[in-house]
């Protein structure tokens, strides 16, 4: 937790409403999300006992497994929830748009992409597991499953894949996502529970909203008293409709807090680089519904080695991407980084547009730039800096003494002999410098699959449907 947070927190337990820790809204939110609020039964991983999904909040779609230790009423909820939620992303792929690259052929991208919304991160690790007891299912053969049941399993994969990718929006958990914009004055665990994160950003807190009667767990796992003394008795009784309208009183209120949390979010401002990691996930989206088109086989239950380096490497790229465009759109998150000294903000006071280095045909135009400030500066001379109100533009620290930071501009001021106006900030001007900037050095080159060394384990097998995919246990 980091110092402004833990001074938020502090501020919100002495005056009782959770503290903004953000100015701007970090993550995309679609026009017509899908929120979707699963119920596992206790004991078991991955065993589906409800879920209330849709992208209407005054319609919501209820799926019950009336007997969840049933095989095929398992199944056959899935193929339920495949019903509702392979239409809403088969939908969105049917626009798209052409876009150009750089030194490569142009691609069919989606013009808009599906977003999945779930209360916290259990219901993204509850994806996952079903996802997986899903993906590797057969329509015929020993135990089949109905046709549409692996098809949403490399969906609910995907899905799951991107709510661990930096700066995704493609599934949001929402306690997750209030949490990046407000601080409580509870602990990070306690804001786990979406109903008691609500009351502290809305009305403060309050004993109602950790009162299991009242805002039951917003999933996957249910309240232990409502198993014993509800769920149990109804699941004995066989009767579906009393074990649907038990199932309903649990997630009904959790369904009203989510789309409140979305209103939340929705009504602050988006950052700026919101739109440019959206168009990554349509991207990515359009990658996955072109793999499922072409009938190439569902993702691996774990990655060779090649596979995973390369995973890796594209996360730790996404995650400095994301930190830095965080900062750079949202002044209270670069208030992170001026308090630890890679960020400093001030008034200009003084600047030579017309400094030059070199001689001749080599001679540079260098703009200096003095900035006055209050913040502690611990970078030291040579540091690349870059600005939040000039993005693209690069600089260098020249020096720093008592107060008075010396920064020299190295790119970004157009290409002519001087600079472009407004390239160089005036006298008077209040900016900002960082040593954050998106200047990644690429991934070290891997080998071809084909070609992971003995040490690695070899090259990886190729998958190949078989009969001991429909063995594995659902839990």
């Amino acid at each position: 937790m980091s110092l402004l947070t833990s001074l938020a927190r502090l501020r919100a337990l002495d005056e009782g409403i959770a503290q903004p820790v953000a100015t701007v809204r970090h993550c995309h939110l679609s026009r017509r999300p899908m929120v979707f609020i699963p119920l596992k039964l206790s004991g078991e991983a991955a065993a589906p006992l409800a879920a209330m999904l849709g992208t209407d909040r005054d319609d919501p779609r209820l799926l019950v497994v009336a007997q969840p230790r049933n095989r095929d009423l398992r199944f056959a909820w899935a193929a339920e929830l495949a019903g509702v939620l392979l239409p809403y992303v088969e939908a969105l792929t049917v626009d798209t748009e052409t876009v150009e690259r750089k030194n490569a052929d142009p691609y069919e991208r989606a013009v808009d992409a599906p977003q999945l919304v779930v209360p916290n991160q259990g219901g993204v690790a509850f994806t996952a597991l079903l996802g997986r007891s899903t993906r590797f299912r057969r329509a015929d053969g020993p135990y089949p499953v109905p046709g549409s049941v692996p098809l949403l399993g490399r969906w609910l994969t995907y899905f799951a894949e991107r709510a661990a990718y930096p700066g995704s929006s493609i599934m949001l958990a929402a306690t997750e996502e209030l949490g990046r914009h407000w601080a409580s004055g509870q602990s990070s665990l306690e804001d786990a529970n979406l109903a008691a994160l609500m009351s502290w950003i809305t009305t403060g807190p309050s004993d109602e909203a950790e009162d299991p009667l009242v805002w039951p767990p917003a999933g996957p796992a249910t309240d232990p008293g409502f198993d014993a003394e509800v769920l149990a008795p109804a699941i004995e009784s066989g009767s579906a409709e009393r074990v649907a309208e038990a199932l309903r009183t649990q997630l009904e209120p959790t369904w009203r807090l989510v789309w409140q949390a979305i209103d939340l979010l929705a009504a602050l401002p988006e950052g700026a680089s919101v739109a440019q990691r959206w168009e990554q996930d349509r991207g990515s989206f359009s990658g996955m519904a072109a793999h499922v088109a072409e009938g190439a086989p569902p993702q691996a239950r774990r990655d060779g080695a090649v596979a995973a380096a390369a995973r890796l490497a594209r996360m730790e790229r996404a995650q400095a991407a994301y930190d830095v465009q965080r900062a750079y759109d949202d002044p209270m998150v670069m208030a992170e980084y001026r308090l630890t000294g890679e960020a400093f903000a001030g008034e200009v006071v003084e600047t030579d547009p017309e400094n030059t280095e070199g001689e001749g045909r080599s001679r540079k135009l260098r703009p200096l730039v003095v900035v006055k400030t209050d913040d502690p500066v611990r970078l030291p001379q040579g540091t690349s800096l870059g600005t939040p109100q000039r993005r693209g533009q690069g600089a260098v620290l020249v020096a720093a003494d008592e107060g008075l930071i010396t920064v020299k501009i190295t790119k970004g001021m157009g290409r002519g002999k001087t600079a472009a106006p407004g390239s160089v900030p005036e006298v008077g001007e209040r900016v900002c410098y960082t040593s954050l900037t998106d200047d990644f050095q690429g991934s070290a080159t891997l080998p071809e699959a084909e070609a992971t060394p003995w040490t690695h384990g070899g090259p990886p097998r190729g998958y190949t449907p078989d009969d001991e995919d429909a063995q594995e246990e659902w839990s």
